[in-house]
């Protein structure tokens, strides 16, 4: 049989929420892989691996290095949001096709970004950089209350906030900070206008320069001031994406991206589509499968491809619907209980993928004291025909779901299990 191409991956991640990446590469390419621990479910996907930390420059080139003795590599490819700029030097130092690392520090960088946007008119946000309590005040005055505090260079809507008025500052300036003291890019903090209105993101895939809007994904946010995302789903006619793929893609352009996948986040203003950020990599939160199910469009492979030199296929082969919830506890503390109804899951085929991450008896700490990533405690994921179907059967499933803690004195604004889509 005739040999496969041989595509390198860096740092696969987790198998709940990555698994289904590494499996659709293997699907038509062999995998050498570099990740920081030694392999476990990936095994089943890879053919080499080498044990570095992606981090570590140095580390990842003697591991690239490695294996390109080894083996014949035709691409290298990773959906790790903290190694984009690693990996493209990785790339450019094997000769290897790459958007060139100072483009993806851009895309890393949040202030960056708008200031590309600003230079080359995409409908953006008014911001500032602080790096002190006081220069986030001077910014919030000058940019203009509300206002939104995040880590200039970090993601998963770590140590973002809104606030409202002066007297917020100081707890929400201290939430950001925290979060840029754990980027190893930058240590700043972005202050800037508060953008009203549905916040959506577009998945859009670069070839040779050549950007094309495929689905567009619509988000259901937890209470403010926080920003994190409990719910996503995307309908594969949904007519938005007429509407705001060319916003996303003079996005793209405008960073310089030349090449890959494209997570593209917006609010839909009453002035319009307003850019939030561009992330340089297939989208977290399963929105990859969600379009996979809801499409037919293969975004893994289209990575894959794309880093190796061909031509990814989009083509539509199918026109359905698809969502995933995120479930996190009512209050912070200790999980007693998280099950779905006895005999629920058995009879409800629609409902696609039921996983847990967090076992009874875990502690989960929601904000400001935690994250919603370290307190999030599993998600499902299920199909319909339109999005309208997809939130009727998220409920239902809801309905049926008992999600329970013991809490501490940390309390959170989150709506119980069962009672919000």
């Amino acid at each position: 049989m005739p040999s496969r191409p041989t595509v390198l991956v860096v740092a696969p991640a987790d198998e709940a929420l990555r698994g289904y990446c590494l499996d659709s590469v293997a699907a038509a390419y062999d995998i050498v892989l570099i990740t920081g621990t030694a392999p476990t479910w990936e095994r089943r996907c890879i053919h080499d691996v080498e044990i570095a930390d992606p981090a570590d420059e140095a580390a990842l080139f003697a591991a690239g290095e490695a294996l390109a003795t080894r083996h014949t590599l035709d691409g290298v490819v990773t959906w790790s949001e903290w190694d984009l700029v690693n990996v493209a030097r990785l790339a450019e130092h094997l000769g290897l096709r790459t958007n060139t690392p100072q483009v993806m520090r851009h895309c890393r960088n949040k202030a960056a970004q708008r200031a590309l946007f600003a230079r080359h008119r995409v409908p953006s946000a008014k911001a500032m950089t602080a790096h002190t309590l006081l220069e986030a005040a001077l910014a919030a005055e000058t940019v203009g209350y509300p206002v939104v505090l995040k880590p200039a260079a970090y993601a998963a809507s770590i140590g973002v906030s809104r606030v409202t008025r002066s007297e917020e500052l100081p707890g929400a300036f201290d939430f950001a900070q925290a979060g840029a003291e754990l980027s190893r890019e930058s240590a700043a903090v972005l202050v800037e206008e508060y953008l009203e209105g549905p916040e959506i993101s577009v998945e859009c895939v670069t070839h040779r320069g050549t950007t094309r809007a495929v689905a567009v994904t619509r988000k259901t946010l937890g209470p403010a001031p926080y920003f994190e995302e409990i719910a996503h789903s995307l309908d594969a006619n949904d007519p938005l994406l007429v509407q705001v793929g060319p916003v996303a893609v003079s996005a793209v352009r405008a960073l310089g991206l030349t090449d890959g996948i494209q997570h593209v986040e917006m609010r839909l203003t009453d002035a319009g589509p307003r850019l939030i950020e561009v992330n340089a990599r297939i989208a977290g939160d399963l929105i990859g499968q969600l379009v996979h199910l809801a499409t037919g469009v293969d975004l893994p492979r289209a990575a894959a491809d794309i880093a190796c030199g061909t031509a990814p296929d989009l083509t539509r082969t199918r026109r359905t619907a698809a969502g995933i919830r995120l479930l996190y506890p009512e209050v912070s503390g200790t999980l007693t209980a998280r099950q779905f109804t006895d005999g629920f899951t058995a009879h409800t085929p629609w409902l696609r993928q039921m996983h847990w991450l967090r076992e009874v008896g875990d502690t989960v700490t929601l904000p400001p004291a935690g994250s919603m990533y370290s307190a999030r405690v599993g998600f499902f994921t299920v199909t319909g025909t339109s999005t309208r179907h997809v939130e009727q059967r998220t409920l239902l499933a809801l309905d049926q779901l008992t999600l329970t803690t013991t809490p501490t004195s940390q309390r959170s604004h989150l709506p119980e299990a069962g009672t919000r889509a």
